[in-house]
């Protein structure tokens, strides 16, 4: 079975966007680079570095599922029904949209918890893993024992305050395992196992 691995794009202080839900130059690292490199949706295409792209492909491509939150999902209005990575993605929410303009996309609402739209993802991914963004979701799954990996995508650049990685974490101190580093164009990639 695969892993559910958080992952985001950080600010150096720990932010994924700013207070208005901006990620200025957070991204910037996505189209900085020569080599193209697509993570499902034909229609996006980034430009990276030969390192970020091998690190891409690496990891976006054991993606089988994802999980986002409600917030997430109307911000991006769900990449008008095109997951970002994977297959198929799962939406935590209290409440479904009544008139999203893409009904056969392959979003699942989620209305019975994080937990649940976890387990459901997982079953659904198989031995692909499930990715889990950043933001309270992440200090939620992170506090319940439900993550078994963050990625982060380090970019030098201090935000001072915005929406934060882990949310407002509220469990015991989360142990991680020492860093696998990829240095990108104007990124640093980490990965960290979680220790249990």
């Amino acid at each position: 079975m695969g892993k559910v691995i958080a992952r985001a794009t950080v600010s150096l202080d720990g932010f994924i966007a700013d207070e208005s839900d901006r990620v200025g130059p957070l991204f910037d690292w996505y189209n900085n680079g020569d080599v193209p490199f697509n993570g499902g949706d034909p229609e996006r295409v980034f430009h990276v570095s030969p390192a970020s792209a091998a690190y891409l492909e690496a990891t976006w491509s054991r993606i089988g599922t994802a999980v986002i939150g409600r917030r997430l999902f109307d911000l991006t209005n769900g990449w008008n029904g095109r997951p970002a990575a994977g297959e198929a993605v799962f939406v935590v929410t209290h409440e479904p949209p009544a008139d999203w303009p893409f009904p056969g996309a392959p979003f699942t609402f989620v209305t019975d918890g994080l937990a649940s739209a976890i387990a459901r993802a997982k079953a659904a991914a198989g031995d692909r893993d499930v990715s889990l963004t950043g933001g309270d979701l992440l200090g939620q799954a992170l506090a319940a024992g439900l993550v078994d990996e963050v990625q982060v995508d380090l970019v030098p650049v201090v935000f001072g305050k915005g929406v934060r990685f882990f949310g407002a974490y509220d469990g015991p101190p989360a142990l991680l395992g020492d860093p696998e580093i990829v240095q990108g164009d104007r990124v640093t990639h980490l990965r960290y196992e979680v220790r249990r």
